[in-house]
Parts: C-alpha cells; sequence; structure tokens
C-alpha cells in the first residue's frame, strides 16, 4: 500500500491486478496484431523458459518435502526468473545484439499474465512457496478489517 505498509488489502491487491491487466492486454494486442511477424520458436521457448527454471524445480522440492520446507535457491530462481527487470535487461541486450523482434512479447505475456491472472509477484522467503496464507497474517488481516473504517479521517 505504501512504503511502510508492505501489504495489499483485498481491494488494493484487485486494484493493482487490474494494471498488470491493461498492461497484458496492450502486450497480447500487440503480438496478435503481428502474428505473422512472430517466431514462434523463440516465443514459444521464452515464454516456457521463464517456469522450466523458476517455478517448477521449486514446486517439485515442495511437494516432495513433508513439512514444505524448501531451500532458498528455488525462491531466488523463481524471483529471478519472474522479475521483469531481469527480462527487461535481456530483452534490452537481445534487441540491441540481434535485433528488436516480436519474439519478445512473450516475457511480458508471461510475466503480467502471473501478475494479473493469478495475483503471483514475486515471492518472500518467510511464506510457503505454493500460495497459503501465513497464519500471523491470517490475525492481522482480521484485525485490520476490523479497524480499516477507524483509520479513515476527512
Amino acid at each position: 500500500m505504501d512504503a511502510r505498509n508492505l501489504f495489499d488489502t483485498r481491494t488494493t491487491s484487485r486494484l493493482v491486478r487490474l494494471e498488470w491487466s491493461v498492461a497484458l492486454a496492450v502486450s497480447g494486442v500487440a503480438a496478435l496484431t503481428h502474428l505473422s511477424e512472430i517466431r514462434w520458436w523463440l516465443f514459444v521457448s521464452l515464454f516456457l523458459v521463464i517456469d522450466l527454471i523458476g517455478y517448477i524445480p521449486g514446486a517439485i522440492a515442495y511437494r516432495r518435502s513433508p513439512a514444505g520446507l524448501i531451500g532458498r535457491g528455488y525462491y531466488i530462481a523463481y524471483n529471478l526468473m519472474h522479475s521483469l527487470v531481469t527480462w527487461a535487461v535481456f530483452a534490452g541486450l537481445w534487441s540491441w545484439l540481434v535485433g528488436a523482434e516480436w519474439a519478445l512479447l512473450a516475457l511480458p505475456i508471461h510475466l503480467l499474465g502471473d501478475r494479473a491472472l493469478f495475483g503471483n509477484t514475486l515471492k518472500p522467503f518467510g511464506v510457503p512457496f505454493e500460495p497459503a496464507t501465513h497464519p500471523e497474517f491470517e490475525t492481522f488481516q482480521r484485525a485490520y478489517e476490523g479497524k480499516a473504517n477507524d483509520a479513515v479521517r476527512v
């Protein structure tokens, strides 16, 4: 919500997802209007590599762990592969060295889709690898929602 309160309410989370959805729609329209110019092998490769390296290994480790505890490396891999910064640098370098091309739209389509459609952002170390409400956050959220109207002063 702000630099000192690092959480979203349900409403702010939905609004943020709406913003990501608009950016996803712009990327999707750009891809649709240039279908014949997309190198599909590259588009599919870029789209898949994000999860092949960043999500699937951690998801497998998480499911295999009886307590759901996995190493930080899985979180780091996820965050690195799902970072807009990582892929902006990659796309910039690719465009400079190889040339700009429409297949690079796979990157924002994947990342914005994760954010807009699934609500997934980067993963903090202190929560399960797969989405689950942290018990302490659930307690906080109930208390916050009960007092939310008290904080509004006009």
